[in-house]
């Protein structure tokens, strides 16, 4: 089996729109949460992650009419972490280099936008190009069609644990030798109404925090009312470590394992057996002990259920360990990106790796005897000796991934 390095990493999220500076407000407890102005008369919950971006500052006007927003995000995204990884594909390689990509809910804005003109406007004209811009495999395509990469090209959507499926299905075609290169990542852009109203009706969403909304988003604590969503992608460049020996590039960290499993028991509720059995093929498939792992960037989605089911699961997996490893979520500053969120806090761990910085879980001040690991709280832990992290992502249908990466 073959060595897999990231040496290309790009990021659009709500901390930061480069990979640097999202990690940077991670570390200082700066928060990407506040109040979404636009819908928000009609919306009970009022408070989301939203990216500072504007599509025409990146594609000139026939293009992006062509484009959601999930799309803009993915391909803006892809184009950082190819420039970042200085790697120039000779068509040979391009035709074996693919992209795989997660999102969970595609095009909501153009979806939206179809609905909103047919039935509120009562007009029978929708854009030409709805179908095109709303499919799942839209951001996908369009990465591919960039870059001219005609290797394998795959959309996954399993819910919040999307990227992470796509990033571990990546690693295991460089990993098996069938291409020496892969992008691979996420993107999501659900805040439309349509999609925060339907989110609002399940009843998962945070209550506004009446004296800072940037805090309403607290995993792990023992007031948390539910998730707050955001929005944004990450990509990848996953590449042979001979390929990338060979050519000298820089290496970001190197993804040592991938574990995939099903809770096979609730549409919504999570299993302490699924998420555990994730975690343990995960550090199998690296071949690392539980207590190797330093790290370990948590799904926490600051819901009442899953923060204490992915505690007993760590402490499942981790036994004594469990008491050891730092865990945090940074969902309690960019939200919960759904189908993106694997991605984005992919890029938080091996940057934590790098740095030897833990990004705290913000927002962390009541404590819950049902949460009771060492979550960071509140503060960023520097100089810590950090070589080998895990980051898991759960979702709704159960389907869990977890990634385990090693520092370069």
């Amino acid at each position: 089996m073959r060595r897999v390095a990231v040496t290309g990493m790009g990021l659009i999220a709500p901390c930061g729109n480069d990979p640097e500076e999202f990690f940077a407000n991670l570390a200082a407890g700066r928060s990407g949460v506040g109040i979404l102005k636009e819908h928000s008369s009609r919306l009970s919950t009022r408070i989301a992650a939203a990216v500072s971006f504007d599509g025409s500052a990146h594609f000139p006007a026939p293009r992006l009419r062509m484009l959601d927003r999930v799309s803009q995000l993915a391909l803006v995204a892809a184009r950082q972490a190819l420039r970042d990884s200085a790697l120039e594909l000779s068509d040979d390689e391009r035709a074996t280099t693919g992209v795989f990509l997660g999102t969970g809910m595609g095009g909501s804005a153009t979806t939206d936008e179809g609905y909103e003109t047919l039935y509120k406007e009562s007009s029978d004209r929708i854009k030409p190009y709805t179908v095109l811009m709303a499919m799942n495999n839209a951001a996908a395509s369009w990465i591919g069609i960039d870059h001219a990469l005609s290797g394998p090209n795959l959309t996954f959507s399993t819910a919040c644990s999307s990227s992470a499926v796509a990033i571990g299905e990546a690693w295991l075609r460089v990993r098996g030798g069938a291409a020496p290169v892969m992008l691979a990542g996420g993107a999501e852009a659900p805040l439309t109404l349509g999609t925060l109203k339907a989110w609002e009706a399940l009843r998962t969403l945070a209550s506004e925090d009446p004296a800072d909304p940037s805090a309403s988003c607290k995993p792990f604590s023992k007031d948390r009312s539910g998730l707050v969503l955001g929005e944004g992608a990450a990509v990848f460049v996953l590449e042979d470590w001979e390929h990338a020996a060979r050519r000298g590039a820089a290496v970001h960290g190197e993804i040592v394992g991938y574990g995939l499993s099903t809770d096979g028991a609730h549409i919504t509720r999570p299993t302490v057996d699924g998420q555990a059995r994730a975690m343990q093929l995960a550090l199998e498939s690296a071949g690392v002990p539980p207590d190797a792992i330093a790290y370990i960037n948590a799904h926490g989605t600051a819901t009442l259920q899953n923060d204490a089911v992915e505690t007993a699961a760590i402490r499942r997996v981790f036994g004594a360990h469990a008491d050891r490893v730092a865990v945090s979520s940074t969902k309690s500053m960019h939200g919960h990106l759904l189908g993106a969120a694997g991605a984005v806090e992919l890029v938080a761990t091996l940057l934590a790796a790098r740095t030897g910085t833990i990004p705290p879980t913000l927002n962390l001040r009541n404590e819950d005897p049902e949460c009771d690991l060492d979550y960071v709280p509140n503060v960023a832990r520097h100089g810590q000796d950090i070589e080998l992290a895990m980051t898991s992502s759960f979702a709704f249908g159960g389907t869990n991934a977890v990634l385990v990466c090693r520092r370069a």
